[in-house]
Order: C-alpha cells, then sequence, then structure tokens
C-alpha cells in the first residue's frame, strides 16, 4: 500500500475540531499544548469550543488547521508505530502542514511560518476589498474565459465542476451576474476574509517571500506536491519560492491530486483534517480510488482498521 496524505486548507476548519483525537492521544493533545505556548493565546480552546466566529479568522482558522491535521498524524503514528507515508499534499494551507509531515521544517518552525502568513493574508485582506466564489457546473475554459472578461483571477481548479474565482469585490459580483452565460450551474458566495490567491494578496506575497527567506528548511523526506505547479519539489530554495507564489497563485489541487495517483503512485489517499472534503474532490476528480478521510475518533477508528491490514 502506497498511501499518499491529504491536509486540509482554509475553510474547512469546525468548531470540535481534533477535540476528541486529543482526548484519547496525548500524541495529539501535546501539539496543541505546544502551539497555546509558542503563539500566546489559547488555540486549543477556541478549536474544540469555538466560538465559531472566531475561529473564522484568518490569524485563528490557519494555525487550527495546521496543527490538527498534525495532530491526527500524530495520532495515527501512535497507533501504528510503523505507519509509513509516500507522499504528501496540502490544500492552500494545507501545504505547509504537508511540508511538516515530510520533515522539512520541524513543527514550531511550521507554526511560526503559518502564523505569519496567516497574519500577511489578513492584512493584505484589510488593505483591499475582495471577495470569492465557486462556480459549479461549468467548464473549466469557460471559467477562465469568465475570468479574463471581468478581470478576477481563479484561486483554486479544486475538482472537475468546482472552480474558484477570486478578486475584487465589484468584480466578482459582476462575474457572479455573468456566470450562468459561461455554463455555471450554480455559484456560491465564499465566506472568506477577501481574495485568496488572487494579485490582491501581493502584499502578504512580498512579505512572506522575505519570512521564507528566514525560515530554516531541509529537502522534504518524501515528495511533497506544490500547489502552484503540480509536481513534487526537493531543492530548498524552490520550495521557499513555490510556498511564497501559491497566495498570489492559483491553486492546482485536481493536477495535484492526479500527480499523487498519477505521477508518484500513490494508491490509498488519506485525508487529515476537520472534514471529509477534500476526499469528495478525489472522488470527483478519478472515481473508483481508495481515499479515507480521519476527522474524528470514530473516522479515526475506522481508517486504523484498513491501515493496520
Amino acid at each position: 500500500m502506497k498511501i499518499g496524505l491529504m491536509f486540509s486548507g482554509q475553510g474547512a476548519q469546525t468548531v470540535g475540531m481534533g477535540k476528541d483525537i486529543c482526548q484519547a492521544y496525548p500524541s495529539a493533545s501535546v501539539l496543541f499544548q505546544k502551539a497555546d505556548c509558542l503563539l500566546g493565546y489559547p488555540l486549543s480552546r477556541i478549536a474544540f469550543k469555538g466560538p465559531a466566529e472566531e475561529l473564522m479568522r484568518t490569524t485563528i482558522c490557519q494555525p487550527a488547521l495546521y496543527v490538527q491535521g498534525l495532530a491526527i498524524l500524530a495520532a495515527v503514528q501512535s497507533a501504528i508505530p510503523h505507519f509509513q507515508f509516500a507522499a504528501a499534499a496540502g490544500l492552500s494551507l494545507g501545504e505547509f502542514t504537508a511540508h511538516t509531515a515530510a520533515e522539512t521544517f520541524d513543527f514550531e518552525t511550521g507554526l511560526k511560518l503559518v502564523s505569519k502568513r496567516a497574519g500577511f493574508m489578513q492584512e493584505a485582506c484589510r488593505q483591499t476589498k475582495g471577495k470569492m466564489a465557486a462556480i459549479i457546473g461549468a467548464e473549466e475554459n469557460a471559467v477562465r474565459d469568465l475570468a479574463a472578461i471581468t478581470n478576477v483571477d481563479i484561486a483554486n481548479f479544486n475538482c472537475p465542476g468546482q472552480i474558484i474565482i477570486s478578486g475584487a469585490e465589484p468584480r466578482i459580483t459582476l462575474a457572479i451576474s455573468l456566470a450562468r452565460e459561461y455554463g455555471a450551474r450554480k455559484v456560491v458566495t465564499l465566506h472568506v476574509d477577501g481574495a485568496f490567491h488572487s494579485r490582491l494578496m501581493e502584499p502578504a506575497y512580498q512579505s512572506l517571500q522575505e519570512e521564507l527567506k528566514l525560515t530554516p528548511m531541509d529537502s522534504p523526506s518524501i515528495p511533497v506536491v506544490c500547489n502552484v505547479d503540480a509536481r513534487p519539489i526537493f531543492g530548498t530554495n524552490a520550495i521557499r519560492s513555490a510556498l511564497a507564489k501559491q497566495v498570489v497563485a492559483s491553486v492546482c489541487w485536481r493536477q495535484s491530486v492526479e500527480c499523487l495517483l498519477d505521477c508518484l503512485q500513490c494508491n490509498l489517499l488519506l485525508e487529515l483534517g476537520p472534514s471529509d472534503v477534500l476526499a469528495g474532490f478525489v472522488k470527483r476528480i478519478r472515481k473508483g480510488v481508495p481515499v479515507l478521510s480521519i476527522y474524528d475518533r470514530p473516522s479515526l477508528q475506522k481508517a486504523l482498521e484498513v491501515l493496520e491490514c
């Protein structure tokens, strides 16, 4: 069995994330405890108890998703000491979690980097007035045409039939009004702080680029598929460049999953996060691919039954 890990991005957060797994596995709980100390605020309390409005803040949810993904991995490794995985990928913020799993940098370094990234993105949102929307049911080329004519950016290629656009609020509003003319069956406005993965994140890109220059890192121990190019990269300078660029570039998730399956030959994908959203994308990208989601204690127990075989 060749396992590829998948880590969640912003938007997947939910109150209670990680709580029951941390109650059952000290190795998971200790990561939240470390995060509370390192960040100087009770991340674990917000993740476990809310309120939801606070957890939704970019500066809170990104560290929470990072810690929860790694806490789930720690729980799996506690239950199965010989557990091995062959590759990793993460959607947006999840790419940073994937790099920690791959030992590109340690937990503390990754948490500091994620916290800084979240702050840079939040500040960019404050400086601009952006919006994001999911275009459901349209062909990729049609959405590209829609983005071009309305002067917005494509933020995510999530799966066939779901593409996210991002940009200045008036332009996204225009794109939404025209979407059905370009084949959209449905349009969903996203409840996010601003226009992530668009040119409006340029200030965050510049700041993150400088922060990454100061971040110590090693070549990953396993392939980590980058969002920007949907391919694994190993050189530390190339990794720094990719992690910075993804703030303003499209998240090529569909292509990243295809890389895990076709290039890296993974035959089981394991989603570690607060939900099964990524597994849903995988089923749209490639029918019949074995995929498991771990987001709470019952789903962990089900996954362990498969992984221990």
